[in-house]
This record gives C-alpha cells, structure tokens and sequence, in this order.
C-alpha cells in the first residue's frame, strides 16, 4: 500500500468513525490518530534505512576502488623487487613500465 492509497484509506474510516455514538467515536479516533503516527514513524525508518543503504554501497564502492589500487601498486612495487634482485635479466625497458598499469 503505498502513501496516498493509506491516507485514503484512513480518510475513509475516520469518516465512518464520525457517524458513531460518542464514546466510541473517540476511543476510535485515538487509534487511528495512533495508527497515523506509527505509519510517520515506520516512514521515517525506511527512508533513514535506505539512506544507510546508500552511504554502505557508497563506502564499499571505495573500499573496492581504494583495493584495486593497492593490488595496482603491489604489483608495480614486486616488479621492482624481482628486477633488483635479478639486475642481469632486466632490460633496456623503461623502469617504469609496471607504473603505467597504475595510472
């Protein structure tokens, strides 16, 4: 049931509520006053719910952007390892080759 279809729905019954004796007309309209409340607060939940949501997605997007960039500049820094241990394999290639994936 989305809002405009609950507001109608509560409309509705307040109305029929109005057609009844007094003492049952306000027992009635305390809780629907009641129910009107609950729903504003279950509103606010979902909506406080979905931006939390989307401050987590946003953060593991990050997390994954900031990961894949770590992984980049492992791999750059082990070719470094691997030619200064091994000097006599390295090429006349620019020392900065395994970089260029990083950027």
């Amino acid at each position: 049931m989305n809002e405009q279809e609950f507001q109608s729905k509560l409309g509705q019954m307040l109305e029929q509520i109005n057609h009844l004796p007094a003492d049952q007309k306000e027992r009635l309209t305390g809780l629907a006053d009641e129910a009107r409340q609950r729903h504003g607060r279950m509103q606010k939940t979902v909506a406080d719910l979905q931006d939390s949501l989307d401050y987590l997605r946003l953060s593991i997007k990050y997390i994954m952007f900031d990961l894949e960039a770590t992984r980049r500049e492992n791999n750059y820094l082990r070719k470094l390892l691997e030619k200064q241990a091994n000097p006599e394999t390295n090429d006349s290639n620019d020392s900065n080759e395994g970089w260029k994936d990083c950027q």
